[in-house]
């Protein structure tokens, strides 16, 4: 009994790391973890501070004289909230038709047996590789009609080659046993992908999901490209145009005379908190999910 479980003993304090370790792992991280909250921290502080307290502090930590000023300005703008509301719509459209098109195209990838398989995982794999650039793309979009319209930042990133090799990979891990008795019931294979495969691959889709649904958020550079009218304009590049040009006139706002009272740097911070948090909210729901789903997509086949 001694000889065998003085190895495991052994190997335990093996793997263990030692203090002076454990010492600069933690510090790594917190010095990480400050770095990526410290931007934030400010611009939302910045956000609930009057304008002589940012002018007088341009660091700040926490708010001081609390005012709402510069988020009921941003609030009373039409042209900001329609940006919103577009974004939402181009997230919410865009992630759907994602996993719409990812899914069922993961699922044919993970069969080997098909005909042409390697051939199609070829393919994706050299349009993850190589990309055709701006104005190849540009000239397609334009030529298919795409410009100054929504479908232009949709359409176009239909399907993420990374994410589909990600969902294949994880229905690798899929026992097959399942597939086949369900088959043996008289199950087709959409019946098959949508009552069996689907429901336990919740951890992959809601990952590749997060992916796509960042990505549109986020996204302002297809928008720069295609999208010259500003009342279509997405909320990042009206955000691109309050912050880097201080450019106050595409808020709608104007009219009512506020800007005079309002620190553009209160708008700017404000703007930046209204564009950010709504993405921020939709992680912690997700993120059981994530760390799990990204793992065995990446390990499997």
């Amino acid at each position: 009994m001694i000889s065998g479980v003085a190895p495991a003993a052994t190997l335990g304090r093996l793997r263990r790391n030692p203090l002076w370790a454990e010492i600069i792992i933690y510090t790594i991280l917190l010095l990480a973890g400050v770095v990526t909250l410290l931007p934030i921290v400010v611009v939302f502080a910045r956000s609930l501070s009057p304008s002589y307290i940012i002018a007088r502090y341009p660091l700040l930590l926490w708010p001081r004289d609390l005012t709402f000023e510069a988020y009921e300005y941003v609030f009373q703008t039409n042209t900001l909230t329609r940006s919103f509301w577009i974004t939402v719509f181009i997230t919410v459209m865009g992630t759907s038709l994602n996993l719409g098109f990812t899914i069922p195209g993961a699922f044919g990838l993970s069969k080997t047996h098909v005909p042409g398989n390697r051939l199609l995982m070829g393919i994706i794999v050299f349009a993850m590789l190589f990309h055709a650039g701006i104005v190849p793309t540009y000239i397609l979009v334009n030529r298919l009609g795409l410009l100054n319209s929504l479908w232009a930042l949709i359409i176009p990133v239909l399907v993420s080659p990374f994410n589909v090799i990600l969902m294949r990979n994880y229905f690798w891990s899929v026992p097959l046993e399942l597939e086949d008795s369900a088959k043996i019931d008289g199950a087709s294979d959409f019946q098959v992908l949508v009552r069996i495969i689907v429901p336990l691959s919740k951890p992959a889709i809601a990952t590749i999901g997060l992916f796509y649904a960042v990505s549109h958020w986020n996204d302002f550079f297809r928008a720069l490209f295609y999208i010259t009218d500003n009342t279509k304009w997405p909320l990042q590049l009206l955000l691109r145009s309050i912050v880097i040009n201080s450019n106050f006139q595409n808020m709608g706002a104007v009219d009512s005379g506020r800007e005079a009272f309002v620190n553009p740097e209160n708008i700017k911070a404000a703007s930046i908190v209204f564009a950010t948090v709504p993405i921020l909210l939709v992680y912690p729901f997700l993120q059981k999910y994530f760390v799990k789903g990204i793992m065995l997509g990446a390990v499997k086949g």
